[in-house]
């Protein structure tokens, strides 16, 4: 501990954060800000009137470091140091101390808006700018002149504009620690390489084979790459010529890990070896592995980004901004003088890398956070102008009024419904919250449950689905059911059923293709979503897993699921150069070839469809797809006509331009649905189903 920079400034920190409300901590990466700054304030006192509060962006960071602190402390994890991440609480009565994702304290305060439980709220990591971090700072600057007696707040990060922040918090302080201890040499490469897999290998070998000790640290964009990444990297090690260099132990790190997986990375290589850790931008800031002495940059981050005029998510492997570059190289400077291979010329940088990430609230959808915000039910909060540190677009919170509409979270004046404050209170997305609302009075939430839980893995649960390869997935032989047809939602939930009559055995999992860690994950979170059910909605049905299958359940919970997910409906499927394609938005869109949703008999696919996700990868697809039946979809349209973007607001939004109605009413449907209504003119329908059934027998 003594040998972190942030030590030397304790006295300092200390003083600030007495004097002031609002502190602003620009820690530079390995500074030990997420470590000790909570010990700090611990041995200070500050625990003795409330919990000490971390929150991280990420669960990996929050469940780490914690038990990084408590090991350091010589406490028992989940006693005076713990961590809360969503589906998973590690505390007691005796935390002091408390780590947390900045999502989980969001949920915290719907039931204690003024967070009493705590005396020190601390917002680490904000200049990763998560969506709920950038929440949480519009949050926070309105608490602190409720308590501003009894509450201090610390925004601390490795790169955040410190001046920015500092006047949003009306001009508060901003200290500056060093974190690097020793210099960094960076090196550019003359050209961008065509394969960064590729170089990154070549890289990687160059310095096992040519430099003195020291770990490696390998950026790459995701846990695909990852895992290519390392398997060639173990092949080359092993073919290196034996005595010719040090052994080596090569390691990936990224979100998807089992937690036992997470901790090798952290473990110390044994004597004459080194690790080549092989990371996501998890290793940037969120967590800092001693040790490292190279890195090397592939300068490209994978990002998740959100279209509100579409409502289409894309998955795109994007440049580093400059701050990330300099978080990677901080990484080599941790133990002694290093090295950062960066993997791009230096003009690239220069010209091409923006100075900061887009912070993630202009680039999602923000149907949970206005959910949220409206839920708080506060009369100073004002949706359309609530106090961002940086605003998302009027579009993007058009598109969270409509979805929040459409699924019964507001009312046609904006005001919040009893549904969705309930709705608020599950640690889900609003379509998948709304779907369990509806399901509980139609008496199948138990169904309902396991779908929710199966889409909630974070983990793909069939081999390959994650994967791009469609060619590998397509012909990839799996004993598991077919959804009778119906779709994806249907054969989740059959899948669970199976292994439920299978008494929950990883054996099983394994027999039939599914990840067994993935599916433990599901039946942990079914668990706790089905206690969560049972406070929360008075009444609940039976909430047990249950073996009942059959026509009148799977029917139930397809009309539950058409109302969580009103918003995310699709019209008129057909088969387009051998894809199950639907017209949308101007373009056609397919149906990813892993649904199980088929044609009837007669070659005819329902009229309409839900998904859970509509994404863009190498075209649009729709993800995890159900049929809906027409007669489903008529109260929905009746909703469109009520539709007005300045009720939805609250009335508020005084700056709406000309058209913005026309703009928010337009359905993630077929153009003409609202107008025309739905064809139910079902002889006919069946009849041309029947027709071109018969016309492609012929061709045979």
């Amino acid at each position: 501990m003594a040998k972190l920079p942030i030590v030397q400034f304790e006295d300092l920190i200390l003083k600030t954060i007495e004097d002031n409300p609002v502190v602003v901590i620009v820690g530079e990466t390995g500074s030990g800000k997420s470590t000790q700054l909570s010990q700090m304030l611990h041995r200070r006192g500050y625990s003795k009137a409330g919990v000490i509060g971390v929150t991280q962006p990420r669960r990996v960071a929050a469940v780490t470091v914690a038990r990084r602190v408590a090991q350091e402390l010589g406490v028992t994890l989940g006693e005076e140091v713990g961590y809360a991440i969503r589906f998973e609480d590690r505390t007691s009565d005796l935390t002091r101390i408390k780590y947390l994702t900045d999502g989980v304290l969001l949920r915290e305060s719907l039931s204690n808006p003024e967070l009493n439980q705590y005396s020190v709220i601390i917002l680490d990591e904000a200049h990763e700018r998560s969506l709920n971090t950038d929440i949480l700072l519009g949050l926070m600057k309105r608490l602190v002149k409720l308590r501003a007696s009894n509450l201090k707040v610390l925004i601390t990060s490795a790169t955040l504009d410190g001046v920015k922040v500092s006047e949003f918090f009306s001009g508060c302080p901003v200290l500056n620690v060093p974190g690097k201890l020793y210099p960094v040499e960076i090196k550019y490469s003359n050209e961008r390489p065509t394969n960064y897999i590729e170089s990154c290998l070549k890289t990687a070998i160059d310095i096992q084979a040519r430099e003195p000790e020291g770990d490696i640290l390998i950026f790459m964009t995701g846990q695909d790459d990852i895992e290519k990444l390392v398997a060639k990297l173990e092949d080359r090690v092993r073919s290196l010529e034996e005595g010719s260099c040090m052994d080596a132990i090569i390691l990936p790190l990224h979100g998807s890990l089992p937690p036992e997986h997470q901790v090798r990375v952290f473990t110390p290589p044994p004597p004459n070896c080194r690790r080549i850790i092989v990371a996501t931008n998890i290793a940037e800031t969120s967590l800092t592995v001693d040790g490292v002495v190279y890195v090397i940059d592939s300068g490209y981050v994978k990002q998740r980004q959100y279209n509100p005029s579409t409502g289409m998510y894309s998955l795109d492997v994007v440049q580093i901004s400059k701050v990330q570059a300099n978080q990677r190289a901080g990484r080599a400077g941790r133990t002694r003088p290093g090295k950062c291979y960066r993997l791009y010329p230096s003009l690239v940088y220069e010209d091409d890398f923006l100075d900061v990430t887009v912070p993630e609230i202009q680039r999602s959808s923000l149907a949970g956070c206005v959910l949220y915000l409206k839920s708080l039910d506060l009369p100073d909060i004002d949706i359309l102008k609530f106090d961002f540190l940086d605003a998302p677009s009027y579009e993007s919170l058009e598109d969270a009024l409509k979805q929040l509409y459409l699924i019964d979270a507001i009312d046609e004046n904006g005001s919040i419904t009893s549904v969705g404050r309930t709705m608020a209170e599950l640690p889900l997305e609003p379509s998948l919250s709304r779907t369990l609302m509806e399901a509980n009075d139609k008496g199948c939430l138990s169904q309902a449950l396991t779908v929710a839980a199966m889409l909630s893995a974070e983990t793909s649960l069939l081999p390959g689905q994650s994967r791009s390869t469609e060619k590998k997935r397509k012909h990839t032989s799996l004993d598991l059911p077919d959804g009778y047809g119906l779709g994806d939602h249907i054969q989740l939930l059959q899948i669970f059923l199976n292994w439920d009559l299978n008494d929950y055995e990883i054996d099983w999992c394994k027999r039939i293709g599914l990840q067994g860690r993935g599916m433990k994950f599901v039946k942990d979170v079914r668990k706790q979503l089905c206690q969560i059910m049972q406070k929360i909605a008075k009444g609940s049905s039976d909430v047990r897993a249950g073996y009942k299958k059959g026509e009148k359940e799977y029917t139930n919970l397809r009309k539950a699921l058409c109302v969580g997910y009103a918003n995310k409906l699709a019209e008129r499927m057909v088969h387009h150069n051998g894809y199950r394609t639907i017209g949308f938005k101007h373009q056609l869109v397919q149906v990813h070839p892993s649904s199980v949703l088929r044609a009837d008999d007669y070659g005819m696919f329902p009229n309409f469809i839900l998904y859970h996700e509509l994404i863009a990868t190498s075209r649009p697809y729709l993800r995890n797809v159900c049929a809906v039946e027409n007669s489903w979809v008529y109260p929905i349209l009746e909703k469109l006509k009520k539709l007005n973007v300045v009720k939805l607001s609250g009335g508020l939004g005084q700056n709406v331009t000309e058209g913005t109605e026309r703009k928010i009413s337009d359905l993630p449907l077929v153009e003409d649905l609202a107008r025309s209504g739905v064809p139910d003119d079902a002889d006919r329908r069946i009849q041309e189903a029947r027709n071109r059934f018969l016309a492609r027998k012929a061709t045979k």
